[in-house]
């Protein structure tokens, strides 16, 4: 098992994380109008009625599909993977996701077969089996923008345990970074582990650690994970966070304690690429920006004002959980975004 070179310990730290050159451990492997920002409580992903059902009519095609190979059966747990990574093909039908317009071109088939491997609940489906799909699987993980974003990849395979939430990849010159948790498996294991592997899983908070015992054992990767968000799943993480941060990760990520979704959320900061990784904290939905109010688990004013907290950083990017990424053009829209949701 190849692992990445272990560049940064954090086997003991106060609120600054130890340099990575003094840690060297063994080798191994103005506001746009076109902002919509009302506070609408999410739809996060739940467990459907029809989930349970182990009969037939559970997988069967959705009637609100469009014609054609591709289509969203009835255990689709309206979670949006699809939606955001397909736009071209999917779209919200009745409370759940189908397909509005069969792929035509090469380039929307792939992004159709990325969407029908990301998709938490296997809810997408084909008529007939792809002939294309192992090339499909060999995208992950997806560079998210080889020009404006360099090393910075989504890795795609949803998991169901954390609700369908993204995981993000970060190759980093003092050791690669996860952040939140996909579904295991060995085949993107493997090409993680050509970009160099894992070196610290970050995990943003309780609720999408999803398969991180398997991430950890597979890489001999420390995960991160604040205190507060510790429960039995989570008891044997490597380093838990105490206190309010700032936590800086080397010398160009900080770790932002984001309480409020839950008692223990933190954001990454990533500074070279000006990349703010949220989490549940702070998302955007079809509908605008969003807290998920609905499925909050500590505070809602409590989140509120650690969205406040995001106006003194200097981040043109928001990397979420779930939902949509969201770019600004600089940080005087960013700020004026943030200050008319607040």
């Amino acid at each position: 098992m190849a692992m990445s070179t272990k560049a940064i310990n954090l086997a003991s730290f106060s609120s600054v994380f130890p340099s990575s050159l003094d840690k060297l451990n063994k080798p191994s492997k103005g506001v746009q109008n076109s902002f919509w920002v009302p506070r609408i409580p999410l739809v996060k992903a739940v467990q459907s009625p029809a989930e349970s059902d182990t009969g037939r009519w559970a997988k069967q095609r959705r009637p609100q599909n469009a014609d054609g190979d591709f289509f969203v059966d009835h255990t689709c747990i309206d979670c949006d993977t699809c939606r955001w990574m397909a736009p071209q093909v999917f779209t919200r039908v009745g409370g759940m996701s189908a397909v509005y317009k069969q792929p035509t071109c090469k380039d929307d088939r792939l992004k159709a077969l990325q969407a029908l491997i990301s998709c938490p609940t296997n809810s997408i489906r084909t008529e007939v089996p792809p002939p294309d799909i192992l090339e499909a699987q060999k995208t992950f993980p997806i560079p998210i923008d080889e020009k404006k974003l360099p090393g910075v990849y989504h890795c795609g395979y949803h998991s169901s345990k954390s609700y369908g939430a993204s995981s993000y990849l970060i190759i980093h010159p003092d050791g690669n970074i996860l952040i939140d948790s996909p579904k295991f498996t060995e085949r993107l294991a493997r090409k993680i582990e050509e970009l160099g592997g894992v070196c610290y899983m970050f995990l943003t908070h309780k609720d999408d650690v999803a398969d991180h015992g398997k991430w950890s054992k597979r890489f001999c990767c420390d995960r991160i994970l604040h205190s507060g968000d510790v429960e039995a799943c989570t008891a044997d993480v490597e380093t838990k966070l105490d206190g309010n941060g700032p936590w800086r990760l080397g010398q160009d990520i900080m770790l932002i304690h984001t309480p409020g979704h839950t008692e223990g959320s933190v954001c990454l900061f990533y500074m070279p690429l000006k990349i703010l990784f949220t989490g549940d904290h702070l998302l955007m939905r079809e509908s605008g920006l969003d807290i998920v109010e609905m499925y909050n688990r500590y505070s809602v004013g409590t989140q509120l004002d650690s969205v406040k907290k995001l106006l003194d950083l200097d981040f043109n990017w928001i990397m979420p959980g779930h939902g949509r990424r969201i770019e600004f053009k600089d940080i005087e829209e960013k700020n004026a975004i943030l200050e008319a949701f607040c």
